[in-house]
């Protein structure tokens, strides 16, 4: 699997690689070897929550460095009257017969809950470098889909939202 990262957010996992190996690591190394000296292992609760933490931060590291690894780099490439990642974008529901306005971002930083939609999602990939004005199609399966209109796009720059956490 190829993730779609920009170049911020290959470098926001790169500070979280960091952080993670010189500050995190240091921290779970020092709960361990402080839970050990309090006696019998076998029933010591916290010796048993440290290693699961240090365990956790490993293998979130493990996971940000495979990311990386077979990261496919995208850059905004849209026009200016295009939506592009990093648009804040207005629909309009033909079904529904709302407006619902979105961020398209990339797939780490996609968060429904927040308005953040991936370009990866079937809305993200449907009005991709449409217009304003544009009525298009977003197909949910081989089956499915619905109708949307593009009734404003706003350009702005990548804010830096927060990575989401796996």
């Amino acid at each position: 699997m190829h993730d779609k990262l920009t170049q911020e957010d290959i470098r926001k996992i790169q500070e979280e690689i960091d952080y993670r190996k010189l500050v995190v690591r240091q921290e779970a190394l020092e709960a361990v070897k402080e839970a050990r000296a309090h006696g019998d292992l076998s029933e010591n609760f916290e010796y048993h929550a440290a290693k699961k933490d240090k365990n956790q931060n490993e293998s979130r590291i493990r996971y940000l460095e495979r990311m990386l690894k077979t990261a496919q780099v995208v850059e905004d490439r849209s026009g200016s009257d295009e939506v592009g990642i990093n648009n804040t974008i207005t629909l309009y529901f033909e079904e529904d017969e709302e407006e619902e306005t979105y961020k398209l971002v990339t797939t780490v930083r996609g968060n429904s809950l927040k308005g953040l939609i991936s370009i990866e999602s079937p809305i993200g990939r449907a009005v991709l470098g449409h217009r304003q004005g544009d009525r298009v199609y977003v197909q949910v399966s081989q089956a499915s889909g619905y109708y949307v209109e593009i009734r404003k796009i706003e350009k702005t720059e990548d804010e830096g939202e927060k990575l989401r956490s796996f």
